[in-house]
């Protein structure tokens, strides 16, 4: 499976933003999808699909909703309207932030915007501040790739090639790539230069195991 030719994320932004008052960090990334908005949508929401590309997620997807993925995240369905609006509080590891998905129709198939909007508690600052954006940017493009994958293989899994892609030269040049990115991103946010590329270094060992 060709996981290059599925690679389109296209913007990626650090915005620093505040909710209900107290300061936070937004990740946003855009990517385009070869197919219509109502089967991107299917491809997030329904279950038998997702854990093609994503994870075994369970609970109530509906707004209102709790839902879990296996081995990773919990949260609640802010708002679910289909199929251009997605939002969901995410509780990893004993904090919350926030994901807002949103999908629109283009000339030429769909365009996905994500964002991942993260607290400036103590445990999520010193994330930030060893890592930066790139953790969390890296992170979602990895997801968004299986499921461009997913989108032209709608009928297989791609968890199993995906992780072989990642494992192999020519991923790891592309996590790298990434990171550098999201360290571009996050000097274009006002983060000082050398923080920022220390950071985005620091994330590139991370995804790749060569730190």
């Amino acid at each position: 499976m060709d996981f290059n030719s599925v690679i389109g994320t296209a913007i990626r932004e650090v915005e620093n933003s505040e909710r209900d008052g107290k300061p936070t960090h937004i990740v946003r990334a855009e990517h385009a999808f070869a197919t219509t908005p109502n089967d991107l949508w299917n491809a997030l929401t329904d279950r038998e699909r997702i854990q093609r590309w994503f994870a075994e997620v369970s609970g109530d997807l509906e707004e209102g909703g709790h839902f879990f993925v296996k081995g990773n995240a919990s949260g609640e369905v802010l708002i679910c309207r289909p199929p251009g609006l997605l939002a969901l509080t995410w509780e990893f590891s004993g904090s919350v932030s926030w994901l807002t998905i949103k999908i629109e129709k283009t000339d030429d198939g769909a365009r996905l915007t994500l964002e991942h909007e993260q607290p400036t508690n103590e445990q999520s600052e010193a994330h930030w501040k060893k890592y930066g954006p790139g953790a969390t940017g890296v992170g979602w493009e990895m997801s968004l790739l299986g499921l461009g994958a997913h989108i032209l293989n709608p009928n297989l899994s791609v968890l199993e090639a995906g992780e072989a892609w990642a494992e192999g030269l020519q991923g790891k040049a592309t996590l790298k790539k990434w990171a550098v990115a999201w360290g571009e991103a996050d000097i274009s946010s006002g983060t000082q230069p050398q923080t920022a590329k220390e950071a985005a270094e620091r994330t590139a060992a991370f995804y790749t195991g060569e730190g």
